[in-house]
């Protein structure tokens, strides 16, 4: 993952305890050619009661999504454009 101020650039989505209120735009290149850039805390805000009920986000405090945006953030303000 690399890392410029505010800039991520990764191969999966990903939510993270420790990037929220940081305001955060990650641009992911998924395996599939797919390249989707989102907002981490519009994604956190959107996905937060889903992520407080999973047991990845209770023992990592981390959420990852290897082929593609989570359903529930697709054609949301969370997507840029």
């Amino acid at each position: 993952m690399s890392n410029n101020n505010n800039t991520l650039t990764s191969k999966r989505f990903v939510l993270r305890q420790s990037l929220v209120g940081k305001d955060t735009t990650i641009t992911v290149n998924f395996k599939n050619g797919n390249t989707v850039t989102y907002s981490h805390d519009k994604a956190f805000t959107i996905m937060q009661s889903a992520l407080e009920a999973m047991p990845c986000w209770a023992k990592y405090k981390s959420y990852t999504a290897t082929n593609n945006v989570p359903k529930v953030l697709r054609e949301t303000e969370a997507i840029a454009a």
